[in-house]
């Protein structure tokens, strides 16, 4: 009889095989009469006794076709510019704008309130130019990702 493996027990090697008859035959390692490991999917032959499946055979299968390529997901996009972005960390990145300018609002906010302490300055400054660093390096496809709309 035909069927195919509906799962296998990784741990005992047991499985469950779905017969073409429609009813449900269990098998034990010992069963499976082929090297290498059964597999979910897989169709078998195998011969049926009292619910259990005997001589478990793989049927071979022709060389399945090159799978066809998937279509390529759409470039993210986005209306924010990396250059502008850079150029905001530079001039006003101790304030915090690039981080507004590209809807990081939170952060923003908090490089604002930063910069008018002095340990705070320290901080913000080195910040917004390693920001306009990291703006000029990435490209346009992980900035519009990372930053898209």
């Amino acid at each position: 009889m035909r069927g195919q493996i509906l799962g296998v027990d990784v741990r005992s090697g047991d499985g469950l095989v779905a017969g073409e008859d429609g009813e449900r035959y269990t098998f034990s390692p010992e069963d499976w009469a082929q090297h290498g490991e059964p597999s979910r999917g897989q169709l078998v032959d195998f011969e049926a006794a009292a619910g259990r499946a005997r001589n478990v055979f793989p049927v071979p299968t022709a060389p399945a076709a090159a799978p066809l390529p998937l279509a390529a997901a759409p470039a993210p996009t986005t209306d924010r510019n990396k250059y502008i972005a850079a150029v905001l960390a530079f001039l006003f990145g101790m304030f915090g704008i690039h981080r507004f300018y590209l809807g990081r609002v939170t952060s923003g906010i908090v490089m604002a309130v930063l910069t008018f302490t002095v340990i705070g300055a320290l901080v913000t400054v080195p910040l917004s130019i390693v920001d306009m660093v990291r703006y000029l390096v990435m490209s346009d496809r992980d900035f519009a990702a990372r930053y898209g709309r």
